[in-house]
């Protein structure tokens, strides 16, 4: 824990010297050098995934800047970590994850979780607070369904990174997908982005088994189901590809690294569809 802590302060240390107005929402070159120091600083594990992940790449598709509003969907360490000093005292991170009706599906039969999970948001902006280092960048988070009307239009980038498919596979039974797109939609501004990272089943799989319960979606449905919420597709991209993942049905993509103990650690992480779409200006 002391490791992660010293990294996340270095980075906030080795960003603040590349931080001003010069690079909020401008200079490139600047905001870079900024992620590059940012990524440099962070812990060994997750540089270890760099390799898989991308995110220098990922974020820079995206168009992810300092000074930005940036909401990230089932936020964890690691985007959340990067993002925070990287977008600066002028931007604004946003935690997002599932709604307490999905996750009753999830848990409806375990009340200490459920109970749990209602005071996520407030857990989620204490654990962020001990990232930002110096950063006075705005957190909150949010569930879907719970977006204040306040947050309405004001969302620059909207990240769903490996976090799709829990939307997805309750899709048929309760539309969950089409409920957090239409949120995601109501939330960005006009023009804004929505980056999608997210396992892949090969194309010519089952449809039950790549419905997201395994982990992986058809990237077709992924995009079909996007379109038909009203974004328009900008890029596709094999940024975060990996031809060495060949699931077959019955596979889970938890079966893959970073699973320390996975016989598989030879194939790395789950191949991975990059899509970025836009709202409508």
């Amino acid at each position: 824990m002391k490791a992660l802590l010293k990294a996340a302060a270095v980075a906030v240390s080795l960003g603040g010297m590349l931080a001003g107005g010069a690079i909020a929402h401008g200079d490139g070159h600047g905001a870079s050098e900024k992620l590059d120091a940012i990524l440099a600083a962070q812990p060994e594990a997750a540089k270890a995934r760099y390799q898989y992940r991308h995110p220098k790449e990922t974020l820079e598709l995206f168009g992810v800047k300092p000074g930005m509003v940036v909401a990230d969907a089932l936020p964890g360490a690691y985007y959340s970590r990067i993002l925070l000093p990287y977008l600066g005292d002028e931007g604004a991170l946003i935690g997002v994850s599932y709604s307490l009706s999905q996750r009753e599906l999830d848990w409806k039969d375990n009340a200490e979780r459920m109970a749990r999970y209602r005071a996520w948001p407030k857990k989620f902006v204490g654990e962020a607070n001990a990232w930002r280092g110096g950063s006075k960048a705005d957190v909150s988070a949010y569930r879907f369904g719970e977006f204040p009307t306040d947050m309405d239009g004001t969302v620059d980038v909207f990240l769903m990174v490996r976090a799709t498919h829990h939307l997805h596979k309750y899709e048929d039974k309760a539309g969950t997908l089409s409920a957090a797109l239409a949120d995601i939609m109501r939330v960005l501004k006009p023009g804004g982005t929505l980056g999608i990272v997210q396992h892949r089943a090969p194309a010519d799989s089952n449809d039950d088994w790549a419905k997201g319960f395994s982990g992986y979606v058809k990237q077709d449905a992924v995009i079909a189901a996007v379109k038909a919420a009203g974004f328009e597709l900008v890029e596709t991209s094999e940024l975060n590809a990996n031809p060495k993942d060949q699931p077959k049905e019955g596979d889970a993509v938890w079966r893959l690294p970073p699973d320390e103990d996975s016989a598989l650690q030879h194939v790395g992480e789950s191949d991975r569809m990059t899509l970025k779409f836009r709202k409508p200006a």
